[in-house]
């Protein structure tokens, strides 16, 4: 029973490189978490405005999108683990950036938003290799649970981070939170180059503007790959308040900064149950129609976060919204690495890691700016509103995606799964090459 139910460790056990990949990401995951609750909660305590919170956010954005593009176009054109090997350094003095402007008598807001905009950057042009590499790491047949341990290493640092970071802002300071930060890269680093080299895609276009708008026209005519980038956006621009946090956590529940950890932590944990929890997932066959389930739970569990002045309901709501979430991003993940071919896969999933990570960052400037006109909790609830209303209209809007199953093509055939892709049997729920 609990094989069915609990992700299965076949990836890590199976895979030497896979490992090495997961615990690196393990260590720096959790120090990079840290700042974000850091960051929000700097600026906040420098401004008093949660606009401005929704601004750094912001600020971060252009950043993002443009490395993950540039990324994902570099990704699938030269050996992957060295690219992961320098900007995981790169990473490593930014946070020490953020550290040393803390440790200032007058720390500048500026120079956050700019360390905060490059590091960003950073992210975004290691985040497609990094995750593009995963089916080559593990095979077809491991590919649901490699993506699942990821997500639960992703929510783990979700929770540990946020929590940790609000004792230790509390404690010994911020410079300290974004000290831990820069040494968790090393892990990283010292995994990354225990891995072996990994080649370019076979066939894989040069670097530059050409392959990155290559990618981009790749969506053209494939809307199963285009529904999982618009009801993300839904989720994460209206349902994602996570700018408001540390206005909630100070002003509603009276709390300190350890309250404002626990709401950032609070989605993760119900993430991180819901990412060890998905061996059931594997043997879902109509996946476009669970990820709008799953958006929508989603958006009525952030609608009642907002109408909540209990902090335990409240962070019970908040851990329900995680868990919808993690499903949807699973089940997300699954659909774009199996129908998209090899050549392509880091420009894709670029164009992805530039909708889930850009998304809540226009949401913040939304929640923020919603909040600053209307109050804390309209802009929560209303926000949640939205997103239950989206998810059903793009499911009406585009029934592809809503019908998509593992178990075919679906209705355009081999426009949204190419020949070589793999596909999910029906009678056992493993992937095998179709």
């Amino acid at each position: 029973m609990a094989r069915r139910i609990l992700v299965d460790p076949a990836p890590l056990r199976e895979s030497r490189e896979f490992r090495l990949l997961f615990f690196g990401q393990l260590v720096s995951t959790l120090g990079s978490q840290l700042t974000v609750v850091a960051i929000p909660f700097q600026v906040y305590a420098e401004t008093h405005s949660s606009f401005q919170v929704g601004a750094i956010s912001i600020a971060q954005l252009i950043p993002l999108v443009v490395g993950s593009l540039i990324g994902g176009s570099v990704g699938d054109a030269v050996d992957r683990r060295l690219l992961l090997l320098v900007s995981s350094v790169a990473l490593t003095f930014a946070s020490g950036g953020l550290a040393l402007n803390a440790l200032a008598a007058h720390p500048s807001l500026l120079t956050l938003y700019l360390i905060s905009a490059v590091a960003a950057g950073l992210a975004g042009f290691s985040n497609p290799a990094r995750n593009s590499v995963v089916p080559a790491l593990v095979g077809p047949d491991n590919l649901v649970a490699a993506l699942s341990f990821l997500q639960a290493l992703f929510q783990l640092g979700a929770v540990v981070g946020p929590a940790a970071a609000g004792l230790l802002i509390g404690r010994t300071g911020i410079a300290w939170v974004y000290g831990i930060d820069a040494l968790s890269f090393f892990a990283a680093i010292v995994a990354t180059a225990m891995m072996r080299p990994i080649p370019p895609a076979a066939g894989a276009d040069r670097p530059g503007v050409r392959s990155i708008v290559e990618g981009i026209r790749y969506l053209r005519g494939r809307p199963v790959m285009q529904g999982a980038y618009l009801i993300d956006v839904n989720a994460m621009v209206f349902g994602m308040p996570r700018a408001l946090f540390p206005a909630i956590g100070l002003a509603v529940f009276h709390g300190g900064p350890d309250v404002v950890g626990y709401l950032f932590a609070a989605p993760g944990l119900g993430a991180l149950v819901g990412a060890l929890t998905t061996g059931w997932v594997s043997r879902l066959d109509h996946r476009g129609r669970a990820v709008v389930v799953s958006v929508v739970v989603w958006g009525f569990a952030i609608t009642g976060f907002g109408l909540s002045h209990l902090l335990w309901l409240a962070l019970g709501l908040l851990a329900v919204a995680g868990w919808a979430d993690v499903i949807s991003a699973v089940l997300r993940n699954t659909i774009l690495q199996t129908i998209v071919p090899e050549q392509f896969r880091s420009r894709i999933i670029a164009i992805q890691l530039a909708v889930v990570q850009g998304g809540p960052r226009v949401g913040d400037l939304e929640s923020g700016g919603v909040a600053a006109l209307a109050g804390t909790q309209f802009s929560v609830v209303s926000g949640g509103t939205i997103c239950v209303v989206g998810a059903i209209a793009l499911a009406l809007a585009m029934p592809a995606f809503a019908r998509h199953r593992a178990t075919h093509l679906g209705p355009l055939g081999d426009r949204d799964l190419p020949p070589t892709a793999p596909a999910l049997l029906p009678e056992d729920g493993r992937l095998a090459e179709a």
